[in-house]
């Protein structure tokens, strides 16, 4: 998953710390003179491609592995492992060519038994894969993974060595994207056969990517080398990556003045705008994958009536928000899903999106006195609910203020992301929350989902549209990705007019790039593969 902001602050499980590294040299790292210092948000937990969770481990595991199907430069989907790949017309079978030069770091040769044990690996309950949602879309992962059916019951298969071939349960227009993800990249069997869990530690890992590991100095630093068997070895420009963990993104911004980091992929919210003023075209915000916004609770009066939800909707002012509070680090969402989606249609905009402030606020009050509330009728109170960072409890506030011409009355439960994640997840009752969504990969689909009806790990607020559901589900059978973005253009408005959740906020990236990096491109994804960068 990558990056599912609801997880954060669940904690990851898994492989212990200890179990991956060796204890720190007594002499400082040795440093290339053309290492590419990279700030990297914090340590991994693991390494095994497998196992990972967070986004700071799939930034090195990008590095180190190589799916059927990799990014580009400019975050790009194109060939990996393979070479190219064809479609049956039903969209449920895929066969990928695997390149016949392909090699481990060690010099054997990547084949399709690599790809096959590595999907049966992940889906392998015994595993215990958090991203086995991943390959969800190949046949018989779900109930593989549920412990329903063996391992070799998953529908990939190798009929030859420099061939694989995926069975899928339905057609996956996005299933090119879901190949590039550290789920889905082959393991070295005879490492893993050889050393265990302990395959990932430096000198035992064996990877098929542009780099390979050679030192994990917790808490200062980890280093991978240029593959030398990497197909286009000759063609990656930086020989070293230092990977430097930044939990604290204010000493880390400093260390990048320094002249200790080249580039850092987030920033602290609430420096922005001085790091612009001091850094200037150094820092660089982007749109991201991500939407924040408030989660309804649609089954509780009176947020059961759509004319609530939109009035509360219509009376929030989005640029403020942006501006003020998130210091432009977001932008106003006026549709669940972000521009610039594959396989989307530009997404519908909310219904008063176009009226002006005033506007809004009176056709908020219109709404809401339709509906028995409001100015001179009866005031509603509704308790807002979060998880407490300062630009949340920020952001809480500002929306209070700006419901309290409506005579809305707000009350707020704050408590950790922890405990607010598993409230919700446990079913807690609420009126409003605090719901953010990264996407996992760039498709409508993987918002819209989120509230289908039988959705029970997002589904918070109980949304249930029967007409909205069949959408899905008409989009899931869909092979023409013309028509089924049409109908999944149509499933967002029919969102948009229920609101379960009121959007607020489209995530942006956030980088501070180095005058010394060479070749990075802001992308959607927010993806940077270290083999197209280079250094001055």
């Amino acid at each position: 998953m990558r990056r599912r902001d609801l997880l954060a602050g669940l904690g990851a499980a898994g492989l212990g710390a200890a179990s991956l590294v060796r204890p720190a040299r007594a002499a400082g790292p040795q440093v290339h003179p053309q290492a590419y210092r990279r700030g990297n948000g914090a340590d991994p937990e693991t390494l095994d491609p497998h196992k990972t969770s967070t986004l700071a481990e799939a930034t090195i595991l990008l590095d180190l592995y190589e799916g059927l199907s990799a990014y580009g430069p400019d975050g790009s989907l194109g060939p990996g492992a393979a070479e190219g790949w064809t479609t049956s017309a039903d969209g449920l079978t895929w066969t990928f060519r695997l390149r016949p030069d392909g090699r481990w770091s060690n010099g054997d040769a990547v084949v399709a038994d690599d790809f096959v044990h590595g999907f049966r690996r992940m889906l392998d309950p015994a595993t215990g894969a958090k991203y086995a949602s991943v390959l969800a879309p190949v046949r018989n992962a779900q109930a593989v993974n549920r412990g329903a059916m063996p391992v070799d019951a998953v529908g990939v298969a190798a009929p030859d060595p420099l061939t694989v071939v995926i069975q899928l349960e339905q057609p996956t227009p996005y299933f090119v994207e879901l190949m590039t993800h550290q789920a889905s990249t082959p393991v070295h069997r005879p490492s893993l056969a050889r050393f265990g869990e302990a395959f990932t530690r430096p000198g035992n890992l064996v990877s098929n990517g542009a780099y390979l590991l050679r030192d994990f100095s917790p808490n200062d630093r980890i280093t991978a080398i240029r593959n030398p068997h990497y197909r286009e070895a000759g063609r990656v420009a930086i020989p070293q990556v230092e990977y430097i963990p930044t939990p604290d993104l204010a000493a880390a911004v400093r260390r990048f003045a320094a002249g200790e980091i080249d580039s850092l992929d987030d920033l602290p919210a609430d420096q922005v705008r001085s790091l612009k003023s001091r850094f200037g075209d150094a820092v660089v915000l982007n749109p991201a994958l991500g939407v924040l916004a408030l989660m309804v609770n649609v089954r509780k009066r009176p947020l059961d009536d759509a004319r609530v939800r939109r009035a509360l909707s219509l009376a929030l002012d989005r640029e403020f928000l942006a501006e003020a509070v998130w210091g432009e680090t977001m932008l106003p969402a006026y549709s669940l899903t972000p521009a610039g989606l594959d396989n989307a249609l530009p997404p519908p905009t909310m219904p008063g999106r176009d009226l002006s402030p005033l506007e809004r606020e009176d056709a908020a009050v219109a709404l809401l006195r339709e509906a028995g509330y409001g100015p001179g009728a009866k005031p509603l109170a509704v308790e807002l609910r979060t998880n407490i960072t300062d630009n949340n409890r920020n952001t809480m506030v500002a929306i209070a203020d700006l419901w309290r011409p409506l005579n809305v009355t707000t009350s707020f439960a704050a408590t950790d992301a922890k405990t607010h994640f598993a409230y919700l997840r446990d079913g807690g009752p609420f009126d409003l929350a605090r719901m953010s969504w990264i996407a996992d990969y760039a498709d409508p689909q993987n918002f819209l989902f989120l509230v289908e009806s039988d959705n029970d790990g997002f589904n918070s607020g109980r949304y249930a549209s029967p007409a909205y559901d069949a959408l899905m589900r008409e989009a899931a059978r869909e092979t023409d990705l013309e028509a089924r973005a049409r109908i999944l253009y149509r499933a967002e408005e029919l969102f948009l007019a229920d609101l379960p959740w009121i959007p607020l906020l489209h995530y942006r990236h956030k980088h501070l790039i180095g005058p010394r990096l060479r070749g990075f491109v802001p992308n959607l994804r927010g993806v940077s593969p270290t083999r197209w960068l280079s250094l001055a």
